[in-house]
């Protein structure tokens, strides 16, 4: 892939991911959370649903993968996304987006306790940092608010979600996978609202434009442009660069809402960051040597 055409995706994709939770924040005033998450959801689902059945990818054809993806859909989507729309009633965006992205540290210490996975030193090198970075982002609370744990949960379901992905996501088309685990967690989520929240809506220009942005951008694009730069580049390389999305969270938060930049956020954050890239990056000090030949290989023959 051109690499300015990878870098200017990267930064869309990831943009999107952070700036969402800094948009939601922005339609709370507007909608209860969890119905806000149903109707982002629900019509981001409907729109690939219909995108799927009419490109005719492959849809699954026995009961027991309609449930994986419904288990998959409650993880991924309700369970994350409605943990993320309602912690943004108490904290900020910035610290939501912080703890949210905490998942891929989550994801090591699960696969090591429940599949046997082994990971390399610098990546549990990265579980310790981004753990110290939270202690530190939480530390400094002089209370502890609801909205952090539901910002903790997220990352858990995240991480369980990503794990069950990878366990089942070999058995369906991706875009099929994605279209019917939004849809069925979004009517989870339906569920939710009724029982656990007085759901409203309130229909006007900004509520429609917000609903519209979540449900397109932050959600069918930026998934679409994710899976395309996993698909077409390298997938341990690309996902490193997923420190950007909270870093675009904490932008966001900061430009929209004037979210304090407080130290123990910036210090906590830098240090998830750090975690976040050394869990993700794959690259050993073999494949960078090989890169430097190459590269030295390419000018010479220049």
């Amino acid at each position: 892939m051109n690499i300015y055409k990878f870098i200017a995706l990267l930064v869309l994709t990831t943009f999107l991911m952070g700036s969402s939770f800094a948009i939601v924040k922005l339609g709370l005033p507007y909608s209860s959370p969890l119905l806000l998450a149903t109707l982002r959801f629900l019509l981001a689902g409907a729109i690939m649903a219909v995108i799927v059945i009419a490109f005719r990818r492959p849809h699954p054809t026995s009961n027991g993968s309609w449930i994986k993806i419904l288990i998959i859909g409650a993880c991924q989507t309700a369970g994350v996304m409605g943990c993320i729309f309602l912690s943004l009633r108490t904290i900020t965006a910035s610290e939501s987006s912080i703890l949210t992205f905490t998942n891929p540290l989550l994801v090591v210490i699960f696969a090591t306790l429940f599949t046997k996975a082994r990971y390399r030193t610098y990546q549990w090198c990265g579980v310790v940092l981004g753990l110290i970075g939270v202690m530190i982002t939480m530390g400094a609370q002089v209370t502890i608010q609801i909205g952090l744990i539901f910002g903790i949960l997220s990352a858990v379901f995240w991480a369980v979600a990503t794990l069950l992905a990878k366990k089942w996501g070999v058995l369906f088309d991706t875009w099929v996978l994605s279209a019917y685990q939004m849809l069925f967690g979004g009517f989870i989520l339906l569920l939710a609202s009724f029982l656990l929240e007085q759901p409203f809506f309130i229909v006007n220009r900004t509520s429609i434009f917000i609903l519209l942005w979540l449900s397109i951008f932050s959600s069918i694009v930026q998934f679409a442009g994710w899976y395309y730069l996993l698909q077409n580049s390298d997938p341990g390389k690309t996902s490193a660069y997923l420190f950007l999305a909270p870093f675009f969270g904490v932008l966001t938060g900061w430009a929209l809402f004037d979210d304090p930049l407080k130290l123990s956020l910036v210090v906590g954050g830098v240090f998830i960051i750090a975690g976040i890239y050394l869990v993700n990056r794959n690259f050993t000090a073999k494949d960078k040597k090989n890169l430097r030949d190459k590269m030295v290989d390419d000018k010479s023959l220049g």
